[in-house]
């Protein structure tokens, strides 16, 4: 039997079913495993999957693998079911309910190689212990450089940063054109690599995006910073799940489709006063002291 198994979205989800594929190799054990996705490096070594593509690269997959096949397509997106868009369960359940598949638990997997480890390594080498951030996600195209939703503010970002940088090495998960911060070094740009630091690294604050899949991936317990979004849905109970404060100020839900707040929301729309309020900063440190 071939499954082709899509996956639409960011790196992030991509990273996140890697627990599905496990699911899928249990239920057909012997089955020609094809996954789709943007990010095919997430699948390297992946004994679970049998061959990856690019969408772009599929032309001819209905000849090689439906017509006249024993085929089954796995290609709904889990954002468009109603027990996602109500948060009914972890986004990792809904997924597989859809394809009648039984989640049991599985967890992210990131299969890194002994070569990769031996030359990302020296890059992240320090004289201090390494702590890293993610403070901010997103695609480089979206219109908002801070978006509320789940980015840290500028302001807790900083106060973790003069609270550890005389203790740590602090390394800042970020792209070019994300904001760079003092007393910082910036991880590699590879999320390959950035699973190596991870594993390297000695404390680990993070955002709901792709790093903290990645550390779940590597099992590597975080301090997880959760604002719009929600770690019932997204996250993972290894982690330390940090929930922000209660909003200071009605939230505007005019605008609202399927859900409350997109993943990228201008300043203007906060419900917060001051964005001092967003977090707690005594809880953040705690966490990260128990790591």
């Amino acid at each position: 039997m071939n499954i082709i198994f899509q996956i639409d979205g960011g790196l992030g989800k991509s990273i996140m079913a890697t627990a599905i594929v496990q699911v899928i190799r249990k239920r057909y054990k012997n089955a020609n495993i094809i996954v789709v996705t943007a990010y095919p490096d997430v699948f390297l070594n992946n004994p679970h999957i049998n061959e990856c593509f690019k969408q772009e690269q599929l032309n001819g997959a209905y000849l090689k693998y439906i017509k006249d096949k024993d085929c089954r397509v796995f290609a709904e997106d889990p954002y468009r079911n109603d027990s996602f868009i109500r948060e009914k369960q972890h986004l990792l359940e809904t997924w597989c309910s859809i394809y009648g598949l039984k989640y049991n638990s599985e967890q992210p997997q990131i299969y890194l190689t002994q070569p990769e480890k031996d030359y990302y390594k020296p890059f992240y080498k320090t004289d201090k212990p390494i702590m890293v951030l993610h403070t901010n996600g997103g695609p480089a195209q979206q219109a908002y450089k801070y978006a509320w939703t789940r980015d840290i503010p500028a302001i807790t970002v900083n106060s973790l940063i003069q609270h550890y940088k005389n203790d740590y090495s602090i390394v800042h998960i970020k792209r070019q054109d994300q904001t760079e911060y003092p007393d910082t070094l910036h991880a590699l740009d590879g999320y390959r690599s950035i699973a190596i630091l991870l594993e390297l690294s000695s404390k680990r604050v993070l955002i709901d995006s792709f790093a903290q899949h990645l550390a779940a991936a590597m099992n590597k317990k975080s301090t997880i910073c959760w604002i719009a979004t929600k770690p019932k849905v997204f996250g993972y109970d290894m982690h330390d799940n940090i929930i922000a404060n209660k909003f200071t100020k009605e939230p505007n839900f005019n605008n609202a489709i399927y859900q409350p707040f997109g993943l990228s929301e201008d300043i203007s729309s906060i419900p917060y006063n001051g964005l001092e309020e967003v977090f707690d900063i005594n809880k953040i440190v705690r966490s990260i002291n128990n790591q």
